[in-house]
């Protein structure tokens, strides 16, 4: 079968090997996987990938001798069930996924391994066990980006708001519009939300930023300040204090760009006690001051995807209306126009996120 296939560094078209279902899989026609932020990384920064993978144990790292297909962001139609499959979803349905596989007593990723091919090819294999049924309702290119929403979701959930935050968003791609997203659900606001490309701050203000800021005009932390100010009352009950920022309500910082020296400007932006959840996966070395952190008493908390629940939750909120997700999507091409697609994603005033329709001639 076809697939754009991760071949030397680069993306090229070319033939894989078909999939068949074990036991508790199943065999899926891939109608439209989005192309992640992290899979852009990846093509530059794959050795890194495999670099970390010895300090996780549990992740087996990618042999980049061999090829490999990525795509972890799906939404797919049921072809066939392996053996030991009950089928309660019928083939012909359309279902997403959190792209993991299940595989004897193992649970493998989806997508940057050399064994379990991502929904940059034709088809591929799922576990009957993690698989959701897409509402009729709701279009193919929305329920492909169940994924991301579940990671702007999780972000949120990590950041263990209670509802007096200031919210500020740094980055406003996929990741960054998915936690607007996520925080405009939550009601949790004003949400202010940065980014150079005019583009993307137009789609924030349509997923649910109340003040957008042009980073190259205006310091997102001065327009901070400028809405986190406690209400007149509530300042004169303070006494007098030494923290300048002791009249503001709390802030928490989404740094959704990763890339060298972000989180090290938020550090020294960011106003006193702030915290700091870093969304964006930075997959070079990067460089941060301590001292500057441990002045202001930040709190930095890393997060990563999502949980199962969360991801379950990301697509009830696609399905009920409660979140509209669908301006991200920017561009559609087939597999062979992959490569050209991850060339266009580095313009992001162009584009935001693009899909890929495997069965696309």
């Amino acid at each position: 079968m076809r697939a754009a296939i991760f071949r030397k560094g680069e993306i090229v078209v070319g033939e894989v090997a078909e999939p068949k279902p074990g036991p508790g899989q199943v065999l899926v026609k891939t109608l439209a996987c989005g192309i992640c932020g992290t899979d852009l990384h990846a093509r530059v920064h794959a050795d890194k990938m495999i670099e970390m993978s010895k300090y996780l144990p549990w992740r087996k790292p990618m042999d980049l001798s061999r090829d490999v297909v990525f795509g972890h962001e799906f939404c797919c139609e049921v072809l066939d069930y392996g053996p030991g499959c009950t089928g309660p979803i019928k083939k012909g349905a359309r279902v997403v996924s959190i792209p993991r596989l299940i595989v004897g007593s193992e649970v493998q990723g989806i997508g940057y391994s050399n064994d379990n091919p991502g929904a940059y090819a034709e088809r591929i294999l799922l576990s009957e066990e993690l698989i959701q049924e897409v509402p009729a309702h709701v279009s193919t290119e929305t329920a492909a980006l169940t994924e991301p929403l579940a990671v702007g979701i999780h972000a949120v959930e990590m950041a263990v708001l209670k509802g007096a935050e200031v919210p500020l968003v740094i980055g406003c791609g996929p990741i960054g519009l998915a936690t607007i997203a996520a925080l405009a659900y939550k009601r949790i606001g004003p949400i202010i939300a940065s980014d150079y490309s005019a583009v993307r701050r137009a789609l924030a203000q349509k997923l649910g930023a109340d003040i957008v800021v042009d980073p190259s005009k205006t310091s997102p932390f001065k327009t901070w300040e400028e809405h986190a100010g406690l209400p007149p009352a509530e300042r004169a009950k303070l006494g007098k204090s030494l923290v300048p920022s002791s009249n503001m309500r709390p802030a928490v910082i989404f740094e959704c760009v990763g890339i060298p020296n972000v989180i090290q400007s938020v550090i020294e932006g960011a106003p006193q006690s702030a915290r700091v959840v870093v969304v964006g996966v930075c997959m070079e070395a990067d460089r941060q001051i301590p001292m500057y952190a441990c002045f202001k008493e930040l709190s930095l908390q890393y997060v990563l995807a999502w949980t199962t629940a969360e991801f379950t939750k990301a697509l009830e909120l696609i399905a009920s209306g409660a979140v509209n997700v669908s301006p991200m999507v920017t561009g559609k091409v087939g597999i062979g126009e992959v490569a050209g697609a991850f060339a266009e994603l580095a313009n992001p005033n162009r584009h935001t996120k693009i899909l890929v329709e495997p069965w696309r001639a």
